[in-house]
């Protein structure tokens, strides 16, 4: 087969693989077609790792790898990866627990900027040997070095927010730095950065200079400790907002990389992941009624954000009897669900209660906030894994329309999103987040292990109404109590 029928093979094949991808993408648009369409581009991925591995690199007509003992030992190597890699993928995909996807997520972003990082060097230092370089390339790898290396060490701070090992999220167990610093470190870090990228874009290329090597490691390293700088001062109630952030980024660093090798495949599948990442950042800062620099430099959900709880105010507690017997005897009632819900894994026995409800003539529906849980969509793969209809899923605005009519609402495990200051406390760092108006329905039942406040570690209003009631304890538990008392009535 000639040069240019195997470039022209090739090409038809990565639009193949394209269409593959695009068609997934918008199956998973709706979680019915959400599996179908993953596969769809799992299948589109496979292709274009084939194309990559059996129609090898060409120039000038000829391959770049003629000894079939080197193509070998290739493809042995590429093969090996690929097994161990995808092995630890999967078995830790199935081993993960819903509550641990957030954390998955934005290491597999990571991951992603590590790739586009270590490409990006290693072409780098490639050009040291290269006769001539066009500054196009150059400026390519430094923005896939750059870009890259903030995906990376970025993602692996969400990661240890998340997991509770940096301060902003939870109980911290580290704690070395304050929010103001961490912006000024990072500020001087973009500043060096951009010094040292034109250094290195004025140097020589011709051979390999002492210098001009030691100074592309040291922009390695501060692009680095720029990702860490800046998501560490980001509060934990930001991090669906970073983690699509993160995402996007790490598409559009394999964008980059992909005008590296001139390889359509990887650009397009860049493009796809980093378009449809700013798209869904814009989306939940939009959920926040925010801005994204304010997400950035902005001070919800970190420490100095947090109120005190108000102790002079009592709330009311209620027993599962007469819970039982509230929902039994509702015409209507709105569950919201929130990462207590995730925590205490109690999904199904909520779908069961949900069943025992509809059998008495109980209207039951779903009212998912935009940025529940941990990252975007989470309380709908949560609820999607109980088996729960997508149809009695409710958005943020027709929720709210429906909240007046309705006869009881449980929140279980929320806080923030449905915390009336966002709407009524000009002080509150949540103010002008649209939330779940839940005070408006005729009884609210919160379900909670304790007054502790949120993501955004401030007192919830709601809690001291006169219509709302709390019930404490493990939620799980609760609810297995709360379908046995149901059974009962």
């Amino acid at each position: 087969m000639t040069f240019f029928a195997i470039e022209t093979l090739t090409k038809i094949l990565y639009l193949i693989a394209a269409i593959f991808f695009i068609y997934g993408i918008k199956k998973m648009g709706h979680p019915e077609s959400a599996r179908k369409g993953n596969v769809i581009s799992i299948v589109g991925m496979m292709i274009g790792i084939l194309v990559v591995l059996f129609f090898p690199v060409q120039e000038n007509g000829i391959a770049v790898h003629e000894s079939r003992e080197i193509n070998f030992l290739i493809f042995f190597i590429i093969f090996s990866c690929l097994f161990i890699g995808g092995g630890i993928g999967y078995f830790s995909a199935m081993k993960v627990k819903l509550t641990a996807m957030p954390e998955m997520v934005s290491l597999f972003n990571g991951f992603g900027g590590s790739c586009s990082m270590l490409i990006g060097f290693g072409e780098m230092v490639n050009f040291f040997s290269v006769a001539e370089t066009s500054i196009s390339k150059v400026l390519i790898s430094i923005a896939a070095i750059f870009i890259g290396s903030i995906t990376f060490s970025g993602s692996i701070v969400a990661w240890a927010k998340l997991s509770g090992f940096l301060s902003g999220f939870g109980k911290s167990k580290f704690n070395f730095f304050k929010p103001v610093l961490l912006r000024v470190v990072s500020f001087l870090l973009l500043f060096f950065i951009l010094l040292l990228a034109f250094f290195i874009i004025k140097g020589e290329f011709q051979s390999i200079e002492f210098h001009t090597l030691h100074l592309l490691m040291l922009f390695l390293v501060i692009s680095i400790l720029y990702g860490f700088f800046f998501v560490a001062p980001i509060g934990g109630g930001d991090m669906p907002v970073i983690i699509s952030l993160l995402n996007s980024l790490s598409g559009i660093a394999a964008c980059i990389s992909g005008f590296l090798y001139d390889n359509q495949f990887i650009i397009i599948g860049g493009i796809l992941v980093g378009a449809s990442g700013v798209i869904l950042t814009i989306l939940m800062c939009q959920a926040m009624n925010r801005s994204l620099l304010n997400v950035i430099f902005g001070s919800f959900g970190s420490k100095q954000s947090r109120q005190q709880v108000q102790k002079n105010q009592n709330c009311q507690e209620i027993n599962l009897s007469d819970l039982a017997m509230q929902l039994k005897y509702a015409q209507k009632v709105i569950i919201v669900p929130g990462y207590g819900l995730a925590v205490a894994q109690a999904q199904h026995v909520c779908n069961e209660i949900e069943k025992l409800l509809e059998e008495s003539g109980v209207q039951v529906s779903y009212a998912i906030h935009p940025v529940a849980g941990r990252m975007p969509g989470h309380m709908n793969v949560l609820l999607a894994e109980a088996q729960i209809s997508y149809d009695k899923l409710i958005e943020l605005q027709q929720a709210n329309e429906q909240f007046p009519d309705t006869d009881v609402v449980m929140v279980i495990g929320a806080n923030d999103v449905v915390n009336p200051d966002a709407k009524e406390n000009s002080s509150s760092p949540i103010f002008g987040m649209p939330v779940l108006e839940v005070k408006l329905a005729k009884k609210i039942v919160i379900l909670k292990r304790s007054m502790a406040s949120g993501y955004a570690g401030i007192d919830n209003p709601l809690f001291y109404q006169e219509n709302s009631a709390m019930l404490f304890g493990d939620a799980k538990k609760s609810l297995e109590e709360l379908k046995s008392a149901i059974r009962e009535v």
